[in-house]
């Protein structure tokens, strides 16, 4: 870093301020001593000796953990190597299997603000299975309609296969009426999926009160290592498994299972705010100061997702979106960068054409403002001292990025409404389309 870069840090704050736990956690020490410990074990789990018989103690202990903090028994937890897989177990078992009972039922509901874990995975399943997507409208705060998924699904008796929705959304950190959607779903026999990664381990996630079919989560945000992620699948949920070999995992994820990561994710999710209450606290309480701080400094910017202070309960605690109109995101990012803050932006630049967040436009219908998106996403190790230097610097590098302005390109988004180029989403039939974001995914 040259001195200029150093000049634009407060005296005596450390070299880099991470702000990016919704993208990955730094891996917790706590992870890596069970992960260690547990490698020492050396043995198959499914071997039926002595050694194998240790490993699989140690990994039914991990579930057993795991599985209890999410409200769940441990048969249903099958574990993956991410979030990512978790989805496209969920989404594809699910469709085949209602494919497979009833060839009517083609339809899927999903909202236009998920991961593209399960966007990808949406648009995979209509281009190359016929399926045909209904995407759900959100509000101004990023909330899925769940009175319009009621209409499609009267609308279209015994046609749909099945619906999902994030438990909170990954880049403004709203939470979802996942509850709400299930009970509109039940009377329809419509099984209902939750991506969840953001959600476990820092908000309760009670699956099994909640009705879901299935329930995706992963390691990493959490400060396990990367590599690790589960996914639970009610007892009388019926996946068709699109891996096959030894049969692990119910017959849903065949393969030898990873006792140490297993053990290192189990270890991490009593230390976060999901199992804390007075960490969740913490982290809300920095949460409000960003933001509190943020519209004396920067007045112009703009809160994507509810507000942290009037209504903490609607959104993930710690994951702060804001929208700088007039700024590029990019720019705001690589400007943070130089003055060592770490955050993101929550869109993607594909072959250096920069491209809105799919959400915020989602939200808003404002292509400006999805462009000039920050998040700002707190953790374990985040401290009052760092969002207080985050508010030093921020106002001047607001002023830099505006001074930049937006990248004189078209971005090619494309929703409901505004049909473009560019990267085509699912055709779907309501709601809004989406491109591509950047959160990292494990």
């Amino acid at each position: 870093m040259s001195p200029r870069d150093a000049d634009a840090r407060p005296a005596g704050r450390p070299a880099r301020t991470y702000l990016d736990f919704a993208a990955t956690a730094p891996l917790r020490d706590a992870a890596r001593d069970a992960f260690l410990e547990a490698s020492r074990l050396g043995a198959n789990p499914s071997s039926l000796h002595s050694g194998g018989r240790r490993s699989r103690l140690s990994l039914d202990a991990s579930r057993a953990r795991l599985a209890a903090a999410a409200g769940a028994d441990p048969s249903e937890l099958v574990f993956t190597a991410s979030g990512t897989e978790a989805d496209n177990l969920a989404l594809k078992g699910l469709y085949w299997a209602r494919q497979a009972a009833d060839p009517a039922r083609r339809r899927i509901l999903v909202s236009g603000i998920e991961h593209h874990a399960v966007l990808d995975t949406v648009e995979w399943l209509e281009s190359h299975e016929g399926a045909v997507v209904h995407l759900l409208p959100v509000d101004a705060e990023g909330t899925a309609d769940v009175e319009a998924a009621r209409r499609e699904l009267d609308a279209h008796p015994g046609e749909f296969a099945l619906a999902t929705l994030m438990w909170a959304n990954n880049e403004v950190g709203t939470v979802q009426p996942v509850r709400e959607l299930v009970e509109a779903c039940a009377p329809h026999g419509v099984p209902v999926h939750s991506d969840a990664v953001q959600a476990y381990g820092v908000l309760p996630t009670p699956f099994a009160e909640t009705g879901l079919a299935s329930m995706a989560v992963s390691g990493h945000k959490l400060g396990a290592p990367v590599g690790i992620g589960a996914l639970f699948v009610r007892r009388d949920a019926v996946l068709e498994p699109h891996t096959h070999g030894g049969g692990q995992e119910r017959g849903i994820r065949s393969g030898t299972l990873n006792v140490a990561a297993a053990a290192a994710f189990a270890a991490v999710v009593p230390e976060g705010p999901g199992g804390r209450p007075e960490e969740a606290a913490r982290l809300r309480a920095l949460q409000a100061r960003l933001w509190e701080g943020v519209k004396q400094a920067v007045p112009g910017a703009v809160l994507n997702g509810p507000d942290p202070v009037e209504h903490p309960d609607r959104r993930l605690p710690g994951t702060l979106n804001l929208s700088f109109p007039g700024a590029e995101g990019d720019s705001l990012l690589f400007l943070l960068d130089m003055a060592g803050f770490e955050t993101s932006t929550g869109s993607a630049c594909t072959a250096g054409v920069p491209r809105p967040s799919h959400v915020v436009l989602a939200m808003s219908g404002d292509e400006e403002r999805a462009r000039g998106t920050q998040r700002f996403s707190l953790g374990i190790d985040t401290r009052a001292e760092d969002v207080d230097a985050l508010l030093d610097v921020l106002p001047r590098i607001a002023e830099q990025a505006g001074a930049a302005g937006l990248a004189a390109r078209p971005s090619g988004i494309e929703t409901a409404s505004t049909r473009g180029g560019g990267r085509p989403g699912p055709q779907a039939e309501t709601g809004s389309g989406s491109t591509r974001g950047s959160e990292d995914r494990g």
